[in-house]
């Protein structure tokens, strides 16, 4: 059974002020999420699903999902900030989605396979995604336990040059994920020290080898159902909250935690990039330019 790729695309709208200000990236035209899409069919995956919001549904499938028709199979799930479990409802005043959790949540109707996860608008790597696919297409051991992965980049290969980032960086134990501390406002600074903020606030230098998470995640099936275990119990624990969210990584401590499930750290060298900052933008331009050059990619993607 081929991996099927899920894309978180619900915030696309609002994080780009509309979806005909996704900007071109590649040569000719192409979006981040193009390559996405086509290293995910070139490491084995067989189909795409997008989640979106309804209001931007068709904007979505007619700019965005029609680009891949033909190429691999294509569907659709919807974010719906009312979707919630029996005998809860929407408090007043919310209008924050429920957070990543919530929008893999979304897919359990069309999602029967293993399967990735990634942002739209993140640039992965050919390498990420072939990684990703070896484990997803793996024989599990069988030890009672579920076997999730998630891809760690090294912090080096996600900063920017034009300002901070905030990341999550990994505790890792035997090639397995034990722990996650984030920090915020990392940055290469003037001594040529990558330093943080922790999460009481303290400059720390932060090793730029060490692995982090970008939110490319790898699950069996299963997982659609113990989130939403877990997000029943967010929401008898939050459901009130006017900004409340949950989010994956919660959801994997915590089935870790509890012996439920391990978390293998699967290391790529690919470089990850984003536009974090408006001047992030033509080094993603030259880094995918680069990528063309020496045959990564095609200078048009087919």
């Amino acid at each position: 059974m081929k991996p099927t790729l899920l894309v978180l695309a619900a915030g696309m709208g609002s994080r780009y002020g509309g979806l005909k200000q996704l900007d071109p990236m590649g040569p000719n035209g192409e979006v981040i999420l193009d390559y996405s899409v086509y290293d995910a069919i070139r490491a084995g995956f067989g189909k795409v699903v997008f989640i979106i919001r309804r209001d931007f549904e068709e904007a979505f499938k007619s700019q965005v999902g029609s680009r891949f028709a033909g190429k691999i199979e294509v569907d659709y799930a919807f974010q719906n900030l009312d979707d919630l479990p029996a005998g809860y409802s929407v408090p007043e005043g919310r209008v924050k989605p429920w957070g990543t959790a919530h929008a893999v949540l979304a897919a359990r109707d069309v999602l029967h396979e293993p399967f990735g996860v990634v942002n739209a608008d993140d640039f992965y790597g050919a390498d990420a995604f072939c990684k990703a696919a070896e484990f997803l297409t793996a024989e599990p051991a069988a030890d009672g336990k579920e076997h999730y992965g998630m891809i760690g980049y090294p912090l080096k290969n996600t900063l920017s040059d034009h300002g901070d980032v905030n990341r999550g960086i990994c505790g890792i134990r035997d090639g397995f994920l034990h722990s996650v501390e984030e920090f915020t406002k990392i940055q290469r600074e003037d001594d040529g020290i990558c330093r943080g903020d922790n999460l009481h606030g303290e400059r720390k230098p932060v090793n730029p080898e060490e692995l982090v998470s970008m939110n490319f995640w790898v699950f069996p099936a299963s997982f659609i159902q113990r989130t939403g275990e877990h997000f029943s119990r967010f929401m008898a624990e939050h459901g009130t909250e006017p900004k409340s969210e949950c989010y994956i990584p919660t959801v994997v401590d915590e089935l870790i935690q509890n012996g439920k499930a391990d978390c293998r750290v699967i290391r790529t060298e690919a470089t990850w990039l984003g536009v974090t900052y408006p001047n992030d933008k033509p080094a993603v331009v030259e880094s995918i330019a680069n990528l063309v050059k020496v045959g990564v990619y095609p200078a048009r993607l087919g």
